[in-house]
């Protein structure tokens, strides 16, 4: 299961393990200018965060007496480009990006830790420690996101369900043609949204270290992971049929909007397919296997090219201008998504459905980010709907751990 890391402690470990980063540059040799006047920095962001970044550079400019040119892109070219452009110095010093990319960022050598000092005490514990990699922070992380338990108030009411059981019994009671429906991407399988399940079995997909950096140790295996395997296949087609690989995306939504269930697993980014549901409730993920659920949370932040010239600057940039609640809520006025401002959650939080969707996040883990990951969802993904359509749990989750750990060592 997930190690929990301490508030207080991750602060402290970005303090001391990231302490001079800017500094330990220049001792490299690197010609940061601490001095803003007649430098000039560039950062990479798209169009929904443009005007935000844009806010923050013209402060920066005042006060600093340096220049800051905005390029926008599209965001699905950022990482790539980054990747493609940093090592030919032509790439940006910063940009904006999501933390699951870190680990490819980490390995082509194009992204700088950054230290955030007291400021680390602003942010929700789990959006630094998305941005974490190897202990070691890599970004300014700015917005959460992730799945939660949407239900239809005015079948089931408003209280969270305990556990899986509980919100079984619950969905029965309402009458409706389903107790409860889950997007499994139809035969492919979602590990993704199933994946606050399977953590409450105590079976994580990578072993997160004290740091909560992820190893490539894979924690899927052994009484676990079985008994998370055995609990799909018995409530899969060979069993309770609650969860089958016949719902995809829309079927889900369409189910759930249409009063046929009066549960289901998604994020916010789904609410806007339920117009016929009037009362909405979010809660977090009830626990099937005993031990709390923790859903993926995905972050999006702003990184610091290793190939900087002026690291100082960046930095004071990212720490002083973009890590502030003025500028956190004008991202998030910009692209509302959960803030990782922990003062500004709070505040957006007035509004129910975020909270529902902020409490799921506070219980949940980053996404892997290190590059081992893309070795597992093929797999993954295709034993749990294996094992949904009735192969023996056991043995197919077990070749599933099997060939996972073969791939993550190559």
């Amino acid at each position: 299961m997930r190690k929990q890391i301490a508030f207080g402690a991750l602060a402290l470990a970005a303090a001391v393990v990231l302490a001079g980063c800017a500094g330990g540059s220049a001792d490299d040799g690197d010609d940061s200018n601490a001095d803003g006047k007649g430098a000039e920095l560039v950062i990479w962001t798209d169009e929904e965060r443009q005007a935000a970044v844009k806010d923050a550079a013209k402060a920066f400019e005042d006060e600093t007496g340096a220049t800051v040119k905005i390029v926008k892109k599209n965001f699905e070219d950022l990482r790539n480009d980054f990747i493609a452009q940093v090592p030919t110095g032509k790439g940006p010093d910063i940009t904006v990006g999501a933390h699951d990319w870190l680990g490819a960022l980490v390995a082509a050598g194009v992204v700088d830790t950054i230290d955030l000092g007291d400021k680390a005490s602003e942010f929700e514990p789990v959006a630094l420690e998305a941005m974490t990699y190897d202990g070691q922070l890599y970004a300014l992380p700015y917005s959460l996101e992730t799945i939660a338990l949407v239900q239809n108030a005015d079948l089931v009411g408003t209280d969270a369900p305990a556990t899986w059981d509980d919100m079984i019994q619950k969905g029965l009671a309402a009458g409706t043609e389903r107790p409860f429906v889950i997007n499994t991407n139809g035969e492919t399988g979602d590990g993704y949204t199933m994946y606050g399940f399977q953590t409450s079995f105590g079976a994580p997909v990578f072993v997160q270290d004290a740091s909560g950096s992820y190893t490539t140790e894979v924690g899927m295996g052994g009484a676990a992971g079985e008994a998370f395997a055995q609990w799909l296949g018995a409530n899969g087609k060979n069993g309770t049929g609650y969860i089958s690989t016949t719902v995809d995306y829309d079927i889900n939504n369409e189910l759930f909007n249409t009063g046929k269930a009066p549960y289901t697993i998604q994020g916010p980014w789904a609410i806007s397919a339920y117009p016929d549901v009037k009362n909405i409730v979010v809660n977090p993920i009830p626990s099937a296997g005993g031990e709390p659920a923790a859903p993926f949370v995905g972050v999006q932040g702003f990184y610091l090219s290793a190939q900087s010239k002026n690291k100082l600057l960046a930095q004071s940039f990212l720490v002083d201008y973009l890590g502030t609640e003025e500028a956190q809520r004008a991202l998030y006025e910009a692209d509302p998504r959960i803030p990782a401002w922990s003062t500004l959650a709070t505040e957006v939080a007035s509004d129910p459905i975020i909270a529902g969707f902020l409490a799921s996040a506070q219980n949940g883990v980053p996404m892997p980010s290190i590059p081992e990951m893309g070795s597992v969802w093929d797999l993954w993904n295709a034993a749990q709907s294996q094992i949904i359509n009735g192969a023996d749990p056991v043995s197919t989750w077990n070749q599933m751990v099997t060939d996972v750990e073969t791939a993550v060592k190559g």
